[in-house]
């Protein structure tokens, strides 16, 4: 209603123009080289209205041919986009997929409409590597690697492909480009972490890690590996005080304080540790130096006394005492063992040896004690948490699908054992 009512008012506004135009007395006179031209007032402003009109209208024709060009080839551009746009998504679809032919072809034709920008050259590089032909590949991330913008994909780039050919050296300089290119990148500082662990620079790694079981597996492997004997043993302390119950830990300190003669500090930080957390290693490298008999039950009583309700502790007891002869003894600490929730094939095997000695082979216990060990779970194991794969040592890097990190001692206490990466079992079983 009111878009009416304005209507209205603007034509009786425009009716009330003209008639007072129309209304307008006196003539206008003209002359142009010879030829006059007089008309009536209204006639004049309507024929003066009509060439503005028309100088307008020619005006502006000129002005849109002169931009002619330009407008084609906004609508080339345009239409060039938005192609490439629609050749950007197809690649990156066809890339996910793992489709080679699909995502090289589009790419190419992302290149064709929107030129070699950054996205377009890694999108061609990305699919040139999932179709194997790094050299191509390669290439076009030198390209990015180039441009002061892109200069961190490029070198990035480059970088898989040099891990990927295992290139340590290459590999390692264009991390240090990578670095000044983007300082403080998470994802750098994880790819120089495990070009460290591939060349075995324990060190480095240890450094780059995040806190964490990685960080303490690289500085036991460190300390291992490392040639001076002070600055090893430096790293190993300091990686067993992150970590008292982490056997590999323990040893590599213990092992470099035997080394220096230190013989008793070295027991006493094995047996710190199987305070934290029993391991068979602790325990054949404590007893290492004393040969079977009471001396070596005395140590290994010394050795568990923190912990002597521990089922590990126990089961120590009952395989040095059965070393030393002594039988009895052998039987007690094996069946309390049981009695505190070790129900692994060790056990059993031990039960029959210890019957084997005191009866022989053919009693009906020993025949019992093999034929559920048999049945009985396996005892804990060195094991990658990664691919699952059993390993008879422990390593910072996994043997067989090369995760650093991630070999662990895993195993169970019949129904009350626990398991913690990358150290042994920390959770103490009840006592009898």
């Amino acid at each position: 209603m009111r878009r009416v009512i304005l209507f209205l008012v603007l034509c009786a506004v425009v009716v009330a123009i003209a008639w007072w135009v129309a209304g307008l007395p006196g003539t206008v006179s003209a002359s142009l080289a010879g030829l006059s031209i007089q008309t009536a007032t209204p006639v004049a402003i309507l024929l003066l209205a009509a060439l503005v009109l028309v100088l307008q209208l020619l005006l502006t024709g000129l002005i849109g041919l002169l931009r002619l060009p330009g407008r084609v080839r906004g609508w080339r551009q345009r239409r060039q986009r938005a192609r490439g746009d629609v050749a950007v998504t197809r690649t990156l679809v066809a890339i996910a997929a793992g489709e080679v032919g699909d995502s090289r072809l589009y790419s190419q034709r992302a290149r064709k409409w929107l030129g070699d920008t950054p996205q377009t050259l890694l999108l061609a590089a990305e699919a040139g590597r999932l179709g194997g032909q790094d050299g191509d590949a390669e290439a076009l991330y030198q390209q990015l690697a180039e441009r002061e913008d892109a200069a961190f994909l490029g070198l990035r780039g480059l970088f898989r492909l040099a891990m990927a050919r295992e290139d340590w050296t290459a590999a390692a300089a264009l991390a240090r480009q990578a670095e000044d290119s983007h300082p403080s990148s998470a994802w750098l500082r994880e790819e120089r972490t495990m070009l460290a662990v591939r060349t075995g620079d324990w060190k480095q790694a240890q450094r780059l890690a995040e806190p964490g079981p990685a960080r303490i597996a690289y500085a036991a492997a460190a300390a291992e590996a490392e040639p001076d004997a002070a600055v090893a043993t430096k790293l190993a302390k300091r990686a067993w005080t992150a970590t008292p119950g982490f056997a590999p830990a323990a040893l590599a300190y213990a092992r470099r304080l035997r080394a220096a003669g230190r013989e008793g500090r070295a027991f006493v930080v094995a047996r710190d540790a199987w305070k934290a957390a029993p391991h068979p290693d602790l325990a054949r490298f404590a007893l290492e130096p004393t040969p079977a008999g009471l001396a070596q039950v005395k140590l290994a009583e010394k050795l568990v006394q923190p912990v002597l309700a521990h089922p590990e502790s126990q089961l120590l007891l009952a395989r040095t005492s059965l070393d030393a002869g002594l039988v009895g003894e052998a039987r007690r600490h094996a069946e309390q063992a049981g009695r505190a929730g070790l129900d692994d094939r060790r056990l059993w095997l031990l039960l029959a040896d210890i019957e084997t000695r005191e009866h022989g082979s053919a009693t009906e216990a020993a025949q019992a004690a093999l034929l559920r060990a048999a049945t009985a779970q396996p005892g804990p194991t060195w094991r990658c948490d990664a691919c699952g794969t059993p390993q008879p040592t422990w390593h910072a890097l996994c043997p067989t699908c090369q995760t650093p990190g991630r070999v662990g001692w895993s195993g169970e206490l019949s129904k009350q054992g626990s398991r913690a990466l990358p150290g042994p079992a920390r959770g103490q079983a009840p006592g009898p």
